[in-house]
């Protein structure tokens, strides 16, 4: 496993990390706990999930799997998105991510979250008291480093600015959608990134599974798939996505590769990058995912993958998740 440090905190990251979301959902619990144990002996130690991931089943799945491994992982959640109906149940005010932090602590067995990520911007709290908050966590020792999720870059950049002149704890990763279909973040975020020591962290790195190859059309929708347990993922299939998988494919088989593999050692390479999350709902999934690590592109590869995929740099974002408007 080659390992890196998260922005430019001291914290070391595996390149490639365990994405949880569909734990609980499309895998069941021992399924789970199987992929989980089988990524800490692979030498992954990065592991993600959120308050939210199939309704907080992740998190407990994730505690019962870490007894014992706890120290072994990088442990990393969130909050900030809808919860409830309640009045203070989403977003980042103080008291709805104090009481988030709390039940995660709790479903996940815990005494502290190794990165707490914010999980979208909110419009409607002062930035001050989102970072005032966290500062008291990572204080508290109940979070050693604090990250976003779906921030822009002027909202990233507004953060850290206000993190600075306060003396406040200062965001070392943003978690972001980008892959071969999503390029978007090469525009704004990659660069401020750079400048400003912020590692990123993509999800989607497979576009939902479409870079897996295993979507032929539209219409043509596996029976494992997340399309089947989540239909609002079918929006995501269009021609031109399920076109660059077919291309990728092609570029990958000349190299004796799987679409997967090929589309996660793209993504390694990319500026600022610090951890790929790709998630698994078999362990044959996951051990598919790994072979990402040792695959070496040369730079004609590189040069390929950039050319089909130039038109997403300029497309729409493939997943931007925010807080719905209030009335």
């Amino acid at each position: 496993m080659k390992y890196r440090r998260l922005g430019s905190s001291g914290l070391e990251v595996s390149a490639l990390g365990l994405g949880t979301n569909a734990f609980g959902k499309r895998a069941d619990q021992s399924t789970s706990i199987q992929i989980i144990h089988h990524a800490i002996d692979s030498g992954i130690n990065f592991i993600d999930t959120a308050n939210i991931y199939a309704g907080t089943e992740s998190e407990r799945i994730i505690g019962e799997a870490l007894e014992g491994k706890r120290e072994k992982v990088v442990l990393a959640t969130k909050a900030g998105l809808v919860r409830g109906s309640g009045p203070n149940e989403s977003g980042s005010s103080r008291i709805h991510i104090q009481q988030e932090l709390e039940q995660s602590l709790r479903r996940l067995r815990t005494d502290y979250v190794d990165l707490y990520q914010i999980h979208t911007f909110d419009p409607y709290t002062p930035l001050e008291e989102t970072l005032r908050a966290l500062d008291d966590m990572v204080r508290s020792g109940k979070v050693r480093y604090i990250g976003a999720s779906n921030y822009a870059a002027w909202e990233m950049m507004k953060a850290l600015g206000i993190s600075e002149f306060k003396g406040l704890a200062r965001y070392t990763s943003n978690q972001v959608s980008y892959s071969l279909a999503d390029r978007t973040p090469e525009l704004e975020t990659i660069p401020m990134c750079l400048d400003q020591g912020v590692g990123i962290i993509p999800y989607f790195p497979l576009a939902g599974g479409i870079l897996s190859g295993k979507y032929s059309a539209p219409g043509a929708i596996p029976t494992d798939s997340r399309a089947i347990t989540d239909p609002n993922f079918s929006k995501f299939l269009d021609d031109k996505a399920i076109s660059l998988a077919r291309e990728v494919g092609s570029i990958a088989s000349d190299h004796g590769s799987s679409t997967s593999a090929l589309s996660l050692a793209w993504l390694m390479d990319r500026p600022a990058v610090s951890t790929v999350i790709v998630g698994a709902t078999r362990v044959e999934q996951l051990e598919d995912n790994l072979k990402s690590i040792e695959l070496k592109l040369t730079e004609d590869t590189i040069n390929q993958l950039n050319a089909i995929s130039s038109p997403f740099v300029y497309g729409k974002p493939f997943a931007l998740y925010r807080l719905p408007a209030k009335s």
